[in-house]
């Protein structure tokens, strides 16, 4: 019987209901798993938060995401060490972090930026401009345009806690979730953002340098929100969720 969790680490909670199901075999392999609209429903929960949790079962190995077809159950076939512990944060978490953080710091260095500032930032989106289809690249080049506006502030605690930040997004659960939504044109998308970070900092304007980082993590999270794709095309739920649910 499901119940509606609260409190935080939301999607670990929901990751433990569901992997309980699976595990004493009330959802078979090969079964169907209900949407994530419908999960979102039953658990009283998001669906961002469903879709984490939904992660972290792909890589624990019970379930299988196709995209465009659903989520199935699967046959687990020995444990993970890819699984991050129960203390670590979700991409959703994080990205709220982030804006809190990142709009001040490229607020401030709107304010200090050197010549030589604008110049690494030009360097690292000519490389990201190449990097499009290389995700793992751009991934890194990615993580080094916001340590260069972070390193304009001149404060190596700053800098170590940002760079922290975005190592979090290198583990495999990250790159699990990111291989579902990113590609070379949600790529594009992140490199045009930090380009008009980089013009309102060269331009000294530390109001639009807030407003263009704020816009950029906004869109990140709209990226990391698309649904699996996965909406059902009939009323088949399995019973157990039938039972979780009311359905």
């Amino acid at each position: 019987m499901f119940s509606a969790v609260e409190s935080r680490r939301l999607y670990r909670q929901v990751a433990d209901q569901m992997r309980s199901l699976i595990e004493r075999g009330e959802l078979a392999p090969g079964s169907r798993l209900p949407a994530e609209r419908e999960l979102a429903q039953m658990l009283g929960v998001s669906r961002p938060t469903v879709r984490e949790a939904l992660i972290v079962l792909e890589v624990e190995g019970f379930v299988d995401i196709r995209m465009g077809s659903g989520i199935y159950v699967t046959v687990r076939k020995k444990t993970s060490a890819d699984v991050p512990p129960e203390d670590f944060e979700g991409p959703f978490e994080l990205l709220r972090a982030r804006a809190v953080v990142e709009c001040a710091v490229a607020e401030e260095a709107a304010r200090l930026a050197r010549p030589e500032h604008i110049a690494l930032m030009d360097d690292n989106l000519t490389q990201m401009a190449a990097a499009l289809e290389d995700r793992r690249l751009a991934l890194a080049l990615d993580r080094d345009f916001h340590v260069i506006v972070s390193g304009i502030i001149a404060n190596a605690t700053l800098n170590r806690f940002i760079g922290s930040i975005h190592d979090m997004r290198m583990t495999p659960y990250f790159e699990k979730l990111a291989s579902y939504f990113e590609n070379t044109e949600t790529w594009r998308a992140a490199m045009e953002e930090h380009r008009t970070i980089r013009d309102a900092i060269a331009a000294g304007d530390p109001v639009a340098a807030r407003a263009a980082m704020r816009a950029h993590l906004d869109q990140s999270q709209l990226r990391l929100s698309e649904s699996f794709g996965e909406e059902p095309s009939d009323s088949t739920i399995p019973a157990a969720w039938r039972r979780a649910g009311g359905n």
